[in-house]
C-alpha cells in the first residue's frame, strides 16, 4: 500500500473524527493532522514507500525530505541554543511534516536522522514531564532500526499508539484525539492486510502474515 493511499484514509478518519467530535475548522485540520500523521508513522520502519519504480518526482520529493529534515534540526538546535521559545503546536506539526517526509526515505542517514528527531523528543518530554511526548520519541527513535513491516505492524503497538495519542489530547485539551490517533494507526495495519504480503499482526509470537482478500 502506497504512502499516499495510506493518508488519504488516515486524512478521512480525522476528518470524520472532527465532524463527530467538533465543529471547530481549527479542531478539524488538528484531527486531520494527527490521522493523517498516525497513519504514516508505522512505515519508519524498513524500507522506504518508494523504493521502486523511481520517478523523477519521487527522487525530488525524497532529497527535499532528508534536507529539508536536516534544516529543520539545525534550526530548532539554533533556537535551543539561543533561548527562544517555540510554539507546541507549530513544533509538533513541523516534526509531523519532517517524520512525515523522511518516511520516503531509505539508508543509513535517514534512519539517523529519524532516530535524532525521537531522541528531541524523549528530552522535550522529560524536561516538560510529558510522558506521553517521550514515549513518541521511543518510537521515533527505535523503528526505523526494525525490519519493515515488523513490531509497528503488530497488535502490541496499537494501546501503545492510542496512550500517545491520548497523552495528546490531555496536553491540548481536545476530546477525541487519542481515539482518532489510534483509528489513524489501525486503519495502517488493516490497509496492509489487504496487500499480497498482508500483517505479522501477532509477531514475534508467529511470524505469521495475516491476508484479506477483497476479491
Amino acid at each position: 500500500m502506497t504512502g499516499k493511499t495510506h493518508l488519504a484514509i488516515g486524512a478521512a478518519i480525522g476528518a470524520a473524527s472532527a465532524i463527530y467530535y467538533s465543529s471547530d475548522l481549527g479542531e478539524m485540520a488538528l484531527f486531520i493532522g494527527v490521522a493523517g500523521f498516525s497513519a504514516l508513522c508505522a512505515d519508519l520502519d524498513g524500507p522506504s514507500m518508494l523504493t521502486s519504480k523511481l520517478t523523477k518526482l519521487s527522487k525530488r520529493i525524497r532529497e527535499f525530505s532528508l534536507w529539508g529534515a536536516v534544516l529543520y534540526l539545525i534550526l530548532i538546535t539554533y533556537f535551543f541554543l539561543s533561548g527562544k521559545t517555540i510554539s507546541p503546536i507549530i513544533a509538533g506539526g513541523s516534526f509531523a511534516a519532517v517524520l512525515a517526509g523522511l518516511v520516503m526515505k531509505q539508508g543509513f542517514v535517514r534512519n539517523a536522522l529519524v532516530s535524532i528527531v525521537g531522541l528531541y523528543l524523549i528530552y522535550h518530554g522529560f524536561s516538560h514531564e510529558q510522558t506521553w511526548l517521550m514515549g513518541l520519541g521511543l518510537f521515533v527513535g527505535w523503528a526505523p532500526w526494525l525490519k519493515h513491516r515488523g513490531m509497528t505492524h503488530t497488535l502490541w503497538i496499537i494501546p501503545f499508539w492510542g496512550w500517545i495519542g491520548w497523552g495528546l489530547e490531555q496536553e491540548l485539551g481536545v476530546t477525541g484525539l487519542g481515539v482518532t490517533a489510534m483509528l489513524g494507526y489501525i486503519s495502517h495495519l488493516v490497509a496492509d492486510t489487504l496487500t499480497p504480503s498482508g500483517v505479522k499482526w501477532l509477531y514475534p509470537l508467529t511470524k505469521k502474515s495475516f491476508k484479506l482478500r477483497l476479491k
